[in-house]
């Protein structure tokens, strides 16, 4: 109800209006609404394509390269897995199993504060920073020879890479509007499958790498942490913290790229924490029904480390195995980029999207767990189709952040899904079990039951969300922030009062009765 908006926040906005007719101090509002306050822009639809291509230009390439880079670094204990890491340094599976736990209990552990620090910092330095004691630590496994100095490695990744996703969420959310962030997440998601292609090969010449006291796995853990410490320097100098003050965009491109995700109606970030939009993060029901599928649908996760085991188990040798791995990553490209498209050109069709890729994953357990062990082709096959699904999780990441606004709030969410994330992953190693082997029956069969649940989570959702969108409609319109103002010093000198449109207060999309949930 709109009653619901009438918190303490809009009656402070209220009385300081009618005081000074100046509503709140630029510390409240979204950065944003600096450039664009009391401006007239005018913004076309061929500009504002221009200025798009601008961004995809300068700031794509760089997510999509950390991304496959970042996925190349997790999946180099699955690789290790067949290269002698486990004989080296005297491994047990269960202690194997702890190294893929603990990466993501450290990466749950810090998430929250990672998305503190991201708010409260230039996201591209913080990320830069995240990422250059990533490539050291990457670079310190090859010196590991026991399972405590690679739990401690193991330990510090996960931290670091909390700063990532969460980032790239933030800064997705800053430069796109809503529709474009649906494919843009794709497109840096999908390097996830790059990733699987280009280390497969890195992995099949490391195997053929012959050094006296200095294993195939310890060079692979070099060569990815040497490609991880470029990439820091990179993001450092050329990754922009946001629109306002990207460098590679003029003063009036940078006020059109901010009028530009007007329509999100989430402004572009504001460094202040708020406690009421934190509260209400942690009240509101899709920020639990978000996480639930992003911890359940990432239980099957644990496949990252575990694919090369299952497969060289179906009678492959460790040479097949590694080459095989590439088909992994092709499709996980295909269907991530098919995905995102149909979301994406399809009016309020995510849920229906994601819920369709995960019947191939079902189909897959069901075969995994059905088919005779002697069909090693079979198997293979039904193991390809459990990796179809993965859009699912992709297309709920774009649509968590464009359904959620208010700075301090969509932090909080993301940093809740990213937790569950985190949960998900670190109890899918546990499945794998010795006792299990080799049909592995009971982890396909939850896995089978995760991916069913996902896809209901996923409709339920936007059932929700369209009811409220609904309700929404038939409010009487809520006109609490439609005058509201910013001092501000103009090119004079002089200081004089601007007015903010809604979309820059940095209000929640509780707050905002015009919010329209996007499905």
């Amino acid at each position: 109800m709109a009653a619901e908006s009438a918190s303490a926040s809009e009656k402070d906005f209220k009385d300081e209006k009618h005081a000074h007719n100046v509503a709140v101090s630029t510390r409240e509002v979204d950065t944003g609404a600096q450039l664009v306050a009391g401006a007239d822009i005018e913004l076309d639809e061929a500009e504002s394509i221009r200025i798009r291509k601008k961004i995809d230009w300068h700031i794509l390439p760089l997510m999509c390269i950390l991304y496959w880079i970042q996925f190349m670094d997790k999946t180099t204990l699955g690789n290790s897995a067949i290269m002698g890491i486990r004989e080296d340094t005297h491994l047990t599976t269960n202690e194997y199993n702890w190294l893929g736990t603990i990466f993501y209990l450290s990466y749950l552990l810090f998430e929250y504060p990672q998305n503190l620090m991201l708010q409260r910092f230039p996201v591209g330095k913080w990320m830069s920073i995240n990422i250059t004691i990533w490539g050291i630590v990457l670079c310190l496994h090859a010196a590991c020879v026991n399972f405590a100095g690679l739990f401690v490695v193991r330990f510090i990744l996960g931290a670091c890479e909390g700063a990532i996703t969460a980032g790239f969420l933030i800064v997705s959310s800053m430069f796109y509007t809503r529709n474009e962030q649906t494919l843009r997440v794709g497109y840096w998601f999908l390097m996830n499958g790059t990733a699987q292609i280009i280390s497969g090969f890195i992995s099949f010449g490391a195997l053929h790498i012959s050094t006296k006291g200095f294993a195939p796995w310890q060079w692979l853990m070099i060569i990815t942490g040497i490609l991880t410490l470029i990439t820091a320097v990179a993001y450092w100098f050329l990754f922009p913290d946001s629109p306002t003050n990207a460098w590679f965009l003029t003063m009036d491109e940078r006020a059109k790229a901010v009028r530009r995700i007007k329509e999100n109606q989430t402004g572009v970030e504001n460094k202040h924490f708020k406690k009421e939009q934190m509260i209400e993060a942690l009240t509101d029901p899709k920020t639990w029904l978000f996480a639930l599928f992003s911890a359940l649908d990432n239980i099957p996760n644990s496949l990252t480390n575990q694919r090369t085991i299952i497969v060289s188990s179906f009678g492959f040798t460790n040479l097949q195995t590694t080459l095989l791995g590439c088909v992994d990553g092709f499709i996980e490209v295909a269907t991530i980029w098919t995905g995102v498209t149909l979301a994406a050109r399809l009016k309020n069709a995510r849920a229906w999207v994601g819920a369709v890729y995960f019947v191939p994953n079902v189909l897959g357990a069901i075969l995994l767990n059905t088919l005779p062990w002697g069909n090693k082709v079979g198997l293979l096959f039904s193991q390809w189709l459990t990796g179809v699904g993965t859009t699912g999780f992709v297309l709920s990441l774009s649509w968590l952040s464009s359904v959620t606004a208010g700075h301090t709030k969509k932090v909080t969410t993301n940093a809740i899904m990213l937790s569950a994330y985190c949960v998900g992953n670190a109890a899918g190693p546990f499945l794998w079990q010795n006792k299990y082997k080799p049909r592995n029956h009971v982890p396909w069969i939850i896995i089978g039951i995760c991916y069913v649940i996902c896809a209901a989570l996923m409709l339920v959702i936007r059932w929700m969300l369209a009811a409220e969108n609904k309700r929404r409609d038939q409010e009487p319109r809520d006109e609490t922030y439609d005058e509201v103002y910013i001092e501000a010093v103009d090119e004079n000198g002089s200081v004089v009062e601007r007015k903010v449109d809604k979309e820059f207060l940095d209000l929640t999309d509780r707050q905002n009765r015009d919010f329209r949930y996007v499905l």
